[in-house]
């Protein structure tokens, strides 16, 4: 990430908390499935299966796919039109205010798909040549290269490339004890909050790039 801005990996960090916050909600509204992190749900997929545990092992493959449909509409969504980040964020808010919508109907199976699909998504806001250039509700990757990094810096290299990944491991971890504490006191509505820090990101971002346009 050393090619990025501070403003850019403060909106990665906003991210981040955002899916570790996201997560930890759909975590505990399906009792231990993921809405976020897929390398999970691979898991309990393998696990159901090996272990004839078919309905959680469906149960897996469906967020699976939800997830990848998300990414598929976030990377469409990036590569139409001049404006890239803003649009994909506006998406994300608006399927995470769906989301906090159809729970407070008690439309819970909508509200887990769309949260998915909105995980997805945020996967495209930083994107180069058509690939995602930083992981934002993963974090096995970042340590993978914080670690890196930090042999990097005990061996004469940089001493602080090692930082930005860390920060995203943390605002993950910090959204996902946020969003586990509020989840155990007021339910699934704390998706508004996901909803409206995302909307603020995205008209920011909008702004920033209507403007270097």
């Amino acid at each position: 990430m050393k090619d990025y801005s501070r403003r850019e990996i403060g909106l990665a960090a906003s991210l981040s908390c955002v899916a570790g916050f996201v997560d930890a909600v759909g975590y505990l509204k399906l009792g231990g499935f993921f809405v976020s992190f897929m390398s999970g749900n691979s898991t309990r997929l393998g696990v159901g299966i090996g272990t004839g545990t078919l309905v959680n092992a469906a149960r897996a493959a469906g967020l699976i796919a939800l997830f990848l449909i998300g990414v598929i509409l976030g990377a469409l969504v990036s590569r139409w039109g001049r404006l890239r980040r803003g649009p994909v964020l506006a998406t994300e808010a608006a399927l995470l205010g769906f989301g906090a919508i159809s729970f407070s109907l008690g439309w819970d199976l909508a509200g887990v798909t769309v949260l998915v699909l909105a995980m997805g998504v945020e996967n495209a806001v930083f994107q180069r040549e058509g690939e995602v250039a930083v992981g934002l509700t993963y974090m096995t990757g970042a340590l993978v290269k914080a670690g890196q990094r930090m042999a990097t810096a005990l061996t004469g290299g940089d001493r602080w490339a090692w930082s930005p990944y860390l920060i995203l491991w943390a605002s993950l971890s910090c959204g996902a004890a946020i969003g586990a504490a509020s989840y155990l006191r007021f339910g699934a509505a704390v998706i508004w909050a996901a909803a409206v820090l995302v909307t603020v990101l995205a008209v920011r971002a909008l702004a920033l790039e209507r403007a270097n346009a």
